[in-house]
């Protein structure tokens, strides 16, 4: 799988947990399930998963005050769609604790947006990515993805 289709896995899990209000602990069962619903294998594949599904729940409050803090007043973090959260909450993991290049990332989350989200999900999506880069001060790094 590429690493675009790797990306599109771990939003559909983290949409999922987080629509379903899954437990923390019921995880790893879930996320196996759907690797083998979706026939899923490959062990830098299964890992880039798993580690962003973890990842996103494991550092959910920093995430979350991250996504915030890019909020005007008017809107708030529960007016949110579940869709455009799981998009951010996956993007934000990857710039923030995997360290992936920010132009990659944001590109690959604007287009999640345009194939799951509403009409404004794209630019929404682009606009609080871009806020997040500009308030971490996080740099573009070389990669192969």
């Amino acid at each position: 799988m590429s690493m675009s289709d790797n990306r599109k896995v771990a939003f559909e899990i983290v949409y999922s947990l987080e629509s379903q209000n899954t437990n923390y602990e019921d995880y790893k069962e879930i996320v196996n399930m759907f690797f083998e619903e979706r026939d899923i294998h490959g062990k830098a594949t299964t890992k880039y998963i798993k580690d962003v599904v973890y990842g996103t729940k494991r550092h959910g409050k920093q995430i979350k005050k991250q996504i915030e803090d890019c909020l005007s007043e008017k809107w708030s973090y529960e007016r949110l769609s579940k869709v455009n959260i799981a998009i951010l909450e996956v993007a934000i993991f990857e710039m923030l604790f995997l360290k992936t290049p920010y132009k990659v990332v944001i590109n690959e989350a604007v287009e999640l947006a345009k194939a799951f989200g509403d009409s404004k999900s794209p630019a929404f999506i682009n606009g609080v990515l871009a806020s997040i880069v500009k308030k971490n001060k996080i740099d573009e790094v070389e990669t192969n993805d």
